[in-house]
């Protein structure tokens, strides 16, 4: 049985993918580094900032500077401050009517590689905003998609608020890529993937693909998905 649900962020709340994008690539071209937005949602798509930086200073210099990785960051996250579309994120269609009801028959929480400033202005005086009972982001994880750290601390997370205790295989985890569909399946958790950032076909790991939350049942989905 299904008792918890664990949204991802970018891509399945929030429809802020492209502002990320940008803001990320101009900051990692300031730093010297290339990434095109086709390399980057063809490689990098789902990974927090973090990691995907990391990887690419290793690629290009043979290690991994953790000052420059931070100052790439704050650089992006200045960026994204400034950029239109950071200001009020849209939310997805139907994604708010989803949440509401989805919190009557379950624990809600968000699992995102994206900062929790960023998240916190997205969801400020919505819906979603009440209803959501824990938010971990990458302020809270030091690793990043697909590794399985932020659902695993998450499930912790949940657990340590309240009882009877959640096992990893009665969460359901909701994300839009493919680093996020390997991350929550090394977590031992159930995947519906969302087909709003890559398309039906590439997202074959999770236990289901969907268009979007669009006039979900969150009753029905769960009992497709157990």
């Amino acid at each position: 049985m299904l008792r918890a649900i664990l949204f991802d962020f970018n891509g399945v709340i929030a429809d802020d993918e492209t502002a990320h994008v940008e803001c990320f690539c101009r900051a990692l071209h300031e730093f010297g580094l290339a990434l095109s937005k086709a390399e980057y949602y063809g490689t990098y798509l789902g990974m927090d900032e973090r990691t995907c930086t990391g990887l690419l200073l290793a690629a290009r210099d043979g290690t991994s500077d953790a000052a420059l990785v931070g100052r790439i960051q704050e650089r992006k996250a200045e960026l994204f401050r400034r950029h239109p579309g950071a200001q009020r994120p849209e939310l997805f269609p139907g994604v708010i009517e989803f949440v509401q009801a989805a919190r009557l028959l379950c624990r809600i929480a968000i699992a995102s590689g994206g900062r929790r400033e960023q998240i916190d202005r997205a969801l400020r005086g919505t819906a979603i905003e009440q209803a959501v009972e824990l938010i971990v982001s990458a302020d809270d994880c030091p690793v990043g998609k697909p590794d399985p750290a932020v659902y695993l601390l998450t499930l912790r997370r949940l657990n340590d608020a309240g009882l009877p205790l959640l096992r990893a295989d009665e969460c359901l985890v909701i994300e839009d890529s493919k680093a996020g569909i390997r991350a929550a399946r090394a977590a031992g958790m159930r995947v519906l993937a969302l087909a709003t950032t890559y398309p039906v076909g590439e997202l074959g790991e999770a236990d289901l693909v969907i268009a979007s939350l669009a006039g979900v049942d969150p009753e029905e989905l769960l009992r497709r998905i157990h």
